[in-house]
C-alpha cells in the first residue's frame, strides 16, 4: 500500500500556498491544496489587488483637477459612485481567483474547498466531510488576519480593511486608526474618493521603519488631501447612536464617524490549525518558527509567507513557495535571502523604497553619504497642485556603494521595481552617474544628483536627514 495519499499537501490557496503547489506538481509530485474561502489569498481577495483598483479610482480626483490646467474642461462636476466600483472589483477578483483555481487544476494538482487541521505530523482531516489524509509533506500557508484590540470597548463595531472593501454604503466620515502602510493606504485613497477621513495612531509619525524624510513628507501629502492626522491618538471606547459611530478619543474627546477602520497590524493565521498536534514550534506571535528553508521542528512540517512573519510581502512568500518546491521537490536546495527587498507604499504620491534608510545605514556605516532632491512632478506644474516629489540615495562614503533609494512620488513604485536590481547587483553611486538620463522623467533625478546633501561620520558629525531637502 502507498503510505501516503499524496506526497504534500498545502494548508491555504494564497500566492506562496499556490505556487508551491504547482511547482512541486510540476516537479512530478502528487499535490493537494485546501482553500476555506476563495482561491488567491489575501492578495488577491482582500489585499494587494482590490486595494490598487481602489487607488486607482481614487486618483481620479487629481487627474480632474489636473486636466483643466491643461485645457480640458469638463462638462459639470465628475461624480463617484460607490457601488460601481465594488462591483466592478467583485467581478475583477473572481475572475482572477478562477485564473489561480484553474491553474492549479491544469497542473494537476487536486483543489479542496474546505478547512484542513493537522492532527499529526502527517495526517490532516477536511473539515467539510471528516475524510483524512495522509501526506509526506504538509506546507503550511495560511497568510495572515487583522487584530482587533480586545481591550477597547466596542471595538466589536469596529471594521478591518477586510470589510471596507464591500461596505454597502459609501463613509462620508472615516477613522482610520494605524500609521502603517494598510492605514495610510486607504486614509490616502478614501480621501480621494470624497470621505472625510481622520487618521489616528499611537506614534509621533506614520510609517515607521521607513525613511524620516519619506515619512514626513508623506504626512504632508496625506494633509493636502484632507485627512486629519492625530499622532499620539488611541481610541478608548466605540458606541453606536444613531447618527453613527461615536469613539472616545485619547484626551476623552468624543468624534461621531460613519466607520472605524483598524489598521493596527495582523497576526499569523495559525489558530484552530492543530499544529499543537504535531508539535510544530510557534514564537510568541503565533508566527511558525522556521530555517532559510522554510522547515518547522517537526520534519514533515513547512511553512511559507505571512504565517511565518517574516518578511510579510506577496512576491515574498511567491518566493518562499518556489525556493521550498524546488528544495523539496526538485533536487535544487534553494533559500530565500530576506534583505534587500524593494516594496511600495500605495498612498498617493505613492512611495518606493529598496535598502537601508538613512537612519539605518548611520547605525551600520562610518561613513553615510546622502543625495537628495524634491521638486514639483511635471503633472502638478499647470494644475499648481502642491504635490511634491521626494528622491533620496543613500551611500556608504567608503565603497561608495548603494546602501539604498528612497522616492515618494508619481510611479515611485515601477521605480523601486527596478531600483531593487541596482541595489542587489551592488551598484555604486558612480554607477549611477555614468547611466544616462531619461529627460523628461522624474527618474532622471536619481543619476543626476551630484551634491552631496548631507555627509555623516559616525560619532563624529551628525548633519541631520535630508539636510537639503528644499
Amino acid at each position: 500500500m502507498k503510505p501516503f495519499d499524496v506526497d504534500l499537501f498545502v494548508i491555504g490557496g494564497g500566492s506562496g500556498g499556490v505556487r508551491a503547489a504547482r511547482i512541486a506538481a510540476g516537479y512530478g509530485a502528487s499535490v493537494m491544496i485546501a482553500e476555506e474561502y476563495r482561491m488567491g489569498g489575501t492578495c488577491v481577495i482582500r489585499g494587494c489587488v482590490p486595494k490598487k483598483l481602489y487607488v486607482y479610482a481614487s486618483r481620479f480626483a487629481d487627474d480632474f483637477a489636473d486636466a483643466k490646467g491643461f485645457g480640458w474642461t469638463l462638462p459639470g462636476k465628475p461624480t463617484f459612485d460607490w457601488p460601481t466600483l465594488v462591483a466592478a472589483k467583485e467581478r475583477e477578483i473572481s475572475r482572477l481567483s478562477q485564473i489561480y483555481r484553474n491553474n492549479l487544476l491544469n497542473a494537476g494538482v487536486q483543489v479542496v474547498e474546505t478547512r484542513a487541521e493537522i492532527l499529526d505530523a502527517n495526517t490532516l482531516r477536511l473539515v467539510s466531510d471528516g475524510r483524512t489524509i495522509r501526506a509526506g509533506k504538509i506546507l503550511v500557508a495560511t497568510g495572515g488576519t487583522p487584530v482587533l484590540e480586545p481591550s477597547v470597548p466596542g471595538v466589536e463595531l469596529a471594521i478591518s480593511s477586510n470589510e471596507l472593501f464591500d461596505l454597502p454604503v459609501f463613509p462620508n466620515r472615516l477613522l482610520v486608526i494605524g500609521g502603517g502602510y494598510i492605514a495610510v493606504e486607504f486614509a490616502s485613497l478614501f480621501a480621494r474618493l470624497g470621505s472625510k477621513v481622520t487618521l489616528a495612531f499611537r506614534g509621533e509619525n506614520v510609517l515607521r521603519g521607513f525613511d524620516d524624510d519619506l515619512r514626513d513628507g508623506l504626512r504632508t501629502e496625506l494633509q493636502h488631501a484632507g485627512v486629519e492626522i492625530l499622532p499620539g491618538t488611541l481610541p478608548k471606547r466605540i458606541e453606536k447612536r444613531a447618527d453613527g459611530l461615536v469613539v472616545t478619543l485619547t484626551g476623552d474627546e468624543t468624534r461621531t464617524f460613519d466607520q472605524v477602520m483598524l489598521a493596527t497590524g495582523r497576526r499569523p493565521h495559525t489558530l484552530g490549525l492543530g499544529l499543537e498536534n504535531a508539535g510544530v514550534e510557534c514564537d510568541h506571535a503565533g508566527a511558525v518558527k522556521v530555517d532559510a528553508y522554510s522547515r518547522t521542528n517537526v520534519a514533515s512540517i513547512y511553512a511559507v509567507g505571512d504565517v511565518t512573519n517574516r518578511v510579510n510581502l506577496t512576491p515574498v512568500a511567491i518566493r518562499e513557495g518556489h525556493a521550498f518546491a524546488d528544495t523539496e521537490f526538485g533536487g535544487k536546495e534553494t533559500a530565500v535571502v530576506h534583505a534587500g527587498i524593494p516594496t511600495a507604499v500605495f498612498t498617493t504620491p505613492e512611495i518606493g523604497t529598496v535598502g537601508l534608510s538613512e537612519q539605518e545605514a548611520r547605525k551600520i556605516f562610518d561613513i553615510v553619504d546622502v543625495y537628495a532632491a524634491s521638486f514639483r512632478p511635471m503633472i502638478a506644474t499647470l494644475s499648481g497642485r502642491p504635490e511634491k516629489t521626494i528622491m533620496k540615495i543613500v551611500v556608504d562614503g567608503q565603497t561608495d556603494q548603494v546602501l539604498g533609494v528612497h522616492i515618494l512620488g508619481y510611479g515611485a513604485g515601477e521605480m523601486a521595481q527596478l531600483l531593487g536590481i541596482s541595489v542587489k547587483l551592488g551598484a555604486t553611486k558612480a554607477d549611477f552617474d555614468a547611466t544616462m538620463a531619461v529627460h523628461p522623467t522624474a527618474a532622471e533625478e536619481l543619476v543626476t544628483m551630484r551634491t552631496r546633501s548631507a555627509r555623516y561620520v559616525r560619532e563624529t558629525l551628525d548633519a541631520g536627514p535630508g539636510a537639503a531637502i528644499g
